[in-house]
């Protein structure tokens, strides 16, 4: 076995359960809490002949993708969640003694991409947690051969507006990729575009994921997408399964994009429940609790008090919620919440003040 495949550390997924086994409110997964389009559901039931392998291209889902947002579907690339084209991004580009550059806070499958091509994960540093384009080109080396982005970012929430991302982009040598993961760019509100899709039209050296796991609310099927020059697209398509998006799977992506409406009330509904939580946060700052400003379907609460990430995490699993401590990724002071509805938001803040009190 490769010496480095043997230093990977498995992807740990978000909790369902209490440490007693009992069934927590999920909220450590940044899923959809309203679920999916009802059109999705409609067309997962309406099941094809499950003996036949699926459209191995997508054709109809690249084709539906293409027409709303302007891509020419050959230059549309889909794949088993984002995270399978993110590996082949990084396949593509980096190898054994080659660094793989990201923030220092980032989704945490990022450093399991690089171990797995045997590349060295690089971290650059943060501002107050955040993504810093400066630090981020400060790092590049001779061996940087891919800079992931996750904008909105995962775990803090934080979101670079264009004229960062332009920056960044501008400021990397031409042989290195950038790949610009938009897993919550659907949660962005109206208006706001990092200008990732357009760079990837022109750029020869970027490329945009997405995926139906979060705001359209199919991660359950794993389905995701990416776009980039035809030679991007072509190396990704080399390197994807076959027949890796499913029947059902492209069948309920179709669906889900004929439902606007779906997507348009999440947001909207994670917007205001995100904005009530914020608050409610701030009005526990004297507790040394804070949050960052995110722009995704969570929110980082940093612990910085008497009440530590550990105990707020008890606390909430004695209530009945299960939301992410991330010691794993170097944080062990916060708790990443995903945005269920405003109630749940409410009483996950009651739970926070009890035990900020109590501490």
């Amino acid at each position: 076995m490769k010496p480095w495949i043997e230093a990977i550390h498995a992807y740990v997924p978000g909790k369902s359960k209490g440490s007693d086994g009992r069934e927590l409110i999920k909220l450590s997964a940044n899923e959809n809490p309203f679920g999916c389009s009802a059109k999705a559901i409609a067309a997962l039931e309406d099941i094809a002949n499950p003996a036949l392998y699926p459209d191995p291209d997508s054709t109809a889902l690249r084709e539906a993708i293409g027409e709303a947002h302007g891509i020419d579907p050959a230059r549309i690339v889909c794949g088993a969640g984002s995270g399978e084209l993110l590996h082949g991004a990084v396949q593509a580009f980096a190898g054994a003694g080659d660094e793989v550059l990201c923030a220092r806070y980032s989704f945490s499958l990022y450093p399991l991409l690089a171990a797995k091509v045997g590349a060295q994960v690089v971290y650059a540093d943060d501002d107050d947690h955040a993504p810093d384009v400066g630090a981020l080109l400060a790092a590049v080396t001779p061996r940087t051969r891919v800079v992931l982005l996750d904008n909105p970012n995962n775990p803090v929430g934080t979101w670079l507006a264009r004229e960062e991302v332009e920056q960044l982009h501008a400021g990397l040598p031409r042989d290195v990729l950038l790949v610009i993961d938009h897993a919550y760019a659907e949660y962005l509100a109206p208006g706001m575009d990092d200008g990732g899709l357009a760079l990837a039209a022109t750029q020869e050296n970027v490329l945009v994921t997405r995926t139906f796991s979060k705001a359209f609310g199919l991660a359950g099927e794993r389905i995701g997408w990416a776009t980039g020059t035809p030679e991007l697209v072509s190396a990704l398509n080399r390197l994807r399964g076959a027949f890796n998006v499913t029947a059902a799977g492209q069948r309920a992506a179709l669906a889900a994009m004929s439902d606007p409406a779906f997507v348009e009330r999440s947001r909207d509904e994670n917007i205001a429940a995100r904005a009530l939580l914020e608050r409610e946060i701030q009005a526990l700052g004297n507790y040394g609790l804070r949050s960052k400003p995110s722009e995704a379907n969570f929110v980082l609460v940093l612990f910085e008090g008497a009440l530590s990430a550990e105990a707020a995490l008890h606390a909430l699993a004695e209530g009945g919620y299960a939301v992410r401590h991330l010691p794993g990724q170097g944080l062990p002071h916060a708790l990443r919440i995903t945005i269920g509805t405003a109630q749940q938001m409410s009483e996950i803040a009651a739970i926070l003040r009890q035990a900020a009190e109590a501490a």
